[in-house]
């Protein structure tokens, strides 16, 4: 099993390429989706959270107002690492029993869709690594534009991230985003083609090897997360 890890920053079109996988019939494990999940209501890490930030940023139905959330933690790097600690556990454990559970599918290929792929540490199940790549002049605009934002929020977002240019000399493969959406189609079936490559001997020793620790990571996972109830 080849386990993709799929980054890039906000505003990049991470997601855009995440949807082109899905198109192709490549499962892709969403860590926002994840990260939605263990934020629900009654979760350990909604108790965690509303513990930590309080009864204001939660909704009348008791769920936690998400762009609340994030208007704190994007304007407060002590608080957005605090938020990141807290969820970390479960975020992680809720990824790997994605992949487990795709991987006893017999699923060859597994997209890793996680925007913190770096920051989190979790490059390391990864290879190879995709980063989607733009300029800064394009990220601010695209961002400004999707969100409706100031210059001055839409900086702040992108700012409270790793760089791009930090993430792309980290990358196995780049997809660059700064032209239109043909382009991207185009450069992103080339990578499809990268990707769908049979595994080679030594990365199919490795990835027998990334599914033994996949399942122990797991299980630490879940007993760290019970420890913190």
């Amino acid at each position: 099993m080849r386990i993709v890890g799929l980054t890039g920053g906000i505003g990049s079109g991470k997601s855009t390429v995440s949807n082109l996988f899905k198109a192709n019939g490549i499962p892709v494990v969403d860590a926002d989706l994840v990260a939605r999940d263990v934020l629900k209501k009654g979760t350990g890490g909604w108790k965690k959270v509303v513990a930590a930030f309080g009864q204001d940023i939660l909704q009348p139905n008791g769920e936690v107002d998400r762009p609340k959330l994030g208007q704190i933690v994007f304007s407060d790097p002590d608080k957005r690492q605090l938020l990141n600690r807290l969820l970390a556990p479960y975020i992680s454990s809720g990824i790997f029993w994605e992949v487990l559970k795709l991987w006893m599918k017999g699923c060859k290929v597994i997209v890793l869709d996680i925007p913190l792929l770096f920051e989190a540490k979790m490059d390391k199940w990864t290879k190879p690594i995709i980063v989607v790549w733009v300029d800064p002049e394009t990220q601010l605009r695209r961002l400004m534009a999707r969100d409706r934002t100031s210059v001055e929020e839409a900086k702040s977002r992108i700012n409270a991230q790793m760089p791009l240019d930090v993430k792309r000399a980290k990358a196995d493969i780049i997809i660059g985003n700064t032209g239109s959406l043909d382009d991207l189609n185009e450069h992103f079936h080339k990578v499809l083609v990268q990707v769908m490559k049979p595994l080679t001997w030594n990365e199919f020793a490795l990835s027998r090897q990334g599914a033994f620790v996949a399942f122990i990571s797991i299980f630490v996972g879940v007993i760290i997360c019970r420890k913190m109830l």
